[in-house]
């Protein structure tokens, strides 16, 4: 039998050193999936903690299918200006032919990573309230009609690439593109349109705000995060050289300068310190270093953690107002107030402060800078651009997909109030949770038995 030696000889142009590096930090990159659900987890209520631990599972199980069968040819085939073709459907030649200095079949998995972290973060809009089986369906079209388009229209070749926009990792992407989808899940799920809605047994309703519940979950996934999203951007380069360890340290350097400044914030309101606080200020900080670790340098690095974990903080009061309640806002997870806006506020940053010299850390990369450092203006009005397109985007094409699905009979993405009530562990799972219930919780009112079904 003959040897693939079409193939081989592609593998013999990739460089070794940076291919080990890049799938070794693929590898460690994939525990951010799991980890957000145990994130979520954490926040929920006893009652729904497995329940939120699974969509980040539904996430990397429906995402790899997805991204083999047309994923990775819509985001980085050649194609229009919105989206790819089907050129690498079904991963048709994608194997060993190099993509910089690494194989193609190992950058799609890498740039699948990506795909299932950020749909991960997207799908806890629907924690403790959204039905799981609505999810399978809405990750692979959301896969399909938000997420790839925008990865090609940022990364892939697109027309916000062409335009020149500065997004090393993800700022759109990533972070606006999640939080975006999660908070279009849960406006939905206030203001069904379709059976959801019609329904007799299932009440649109704000839910009761509750402290986070289970500190260890947090702890856990604060861990796995913050570690593997220092391989995330340092990975980004798909190179070993300096840009790639100048990428990691910036990310470490602005998650613990975000991290410190919400525990510090929260120490001089109650005088306490708080485990929350500290997993809310990193993952801020990550959040502002996503689309600039390649671009910016340690000081700036610094004051972006600060500035994040403010911004986001104030953010966050807006769950807690009469507003929200009269609204039916739930911004469970906190998805809004720090990777919606967060991610806003990063990527216009990044325009601001990107600098051309650090860009250039890789010996390849050049670029025009940002307003501060290299004059740049029109920079700004680039990223102002990316994050508008980016969360309208996600925001319409999420909540359309999630609306129809929820038009199926049986796919109804609102669960019933008996449901929500005991917990959808109990609903949904067939597994039972670790822990004791220790404190009642309704969710419906602040008094039990005051449920009007609307």
């Amino acid at each position: 039998m003959a040897l693939p030696e079409d193939v081989l000889k592609a593998w013999e142009a990739c460089d070794r050193t940076d291919t080990l590096f890049v799938l070794v930090c693929s590898v460690l990159c994939w525990g951010i999936i799991p980890a957000v659900g145990m994130a979520y987890s954490g926040y929920t209520t006893r009652s729904n903690a497995l329940a939120a631990v699974m969509p980040s599972i539904l996430a990397v199980t429906v995402c790899s299918i997805q991204w083999f069968i047309i994923g990775y040819s819509f985001a980085y085939g050649e194609g229009g200006p919105l989206v790819g073709d089907f050129t690498y459907a079904f991963h048709r030649g994608v194997l060993a032919e190099p993509v910089g200095t690494i194989p193609a079949v190992l950058f799609s998995f890498f740039q699948l990573v990506f795909q299932a972290t950020v749909c991960a973060i997207a799908v806890g809009g629907a924690c403790e309230r959204g039905r799981l089986l609505p999810l399978v369906p809405f990750i692979f079209l959301w896969s399909t009609f938000v997420y790839d388009p925008l990865a090609h229209m940022v990364w892939g070749g697109g027309f916000l690439e062409n335009l020149g926009v500065l997004d090393f990792a993800g700022g759109t992407p990533v972070h606006i593109n999640s939080g975006a989808t999660a908070t279009a899940m849960s406006v939905y799920l206030s203001y069904p349109l379709f059976r959801s809605r019609k329904s007799a047994v299932r009440t649109p309703s704000h839910l009761v705000i509750h402290r986070p519940v289970n500190s260890i979950c947090q702890l856990l996934a604060m861990i796995s995060i913050w570690g593997s999203w220092l391989a995330f951007d340092a990975g980004t380069v798909l190179a070993f050289n300096f840009k790639s360890v100048m990428a990691l340290c910036v990310t470490n350097l602005c998650a613990a300068s975000g991290s410190l400044t919400w525990m510090l914030y929260t120490y001089s309101e109650t005088g306490k310190w708080s485990l929350d606080s500290c997993f809310m200020g990193a993952i801020s900080g990550l959040i502002m270093i996503t689309p600039s670790a390649g671009f910016i340098d340690t000081p700036t690095a610094f004051f972006f953690g600060i500035i994040g974990a403010l911004v986001c903080r104030q953010a966050l009061r807006i769950k807690f107002t009469d507003f929200a309640t009269r609204w039916r806002w739930v911004d469970h997870g906190d998805t809004f107030a720090t990777h919606c806006i967060g991610g806003v506020l990063a990527t216009i940053a990044t325009g601001c402060f990107a600098r051309k010299e650090v860009a250039g850390y890789d010996g390849i990369t050049e670029i025009t800078g940002g307003v501060f450092f290299d004059g740049n203006i029109r920079q700004l009005g680039v990223q102002i651009v990316e994050a508008l397109v980016g969360f309208l985007w996600s925001f319409i094409g999420s909540y359309i997909i999630y609306a129809l699905i929820d038009s199926v009979p049986g796919f109804e993405v609102l669960a019933e109030d008996k449901d929500i009530i005991a917990g959808l562990d109990a609903s949904q799972m067939d597994e039972e949770r670790l822990w004791m219930e220790t404190q009642k919780y309704y969710p419906f009112a602040h008094r039990e038995g005051d449920v009007h079904l609307d």
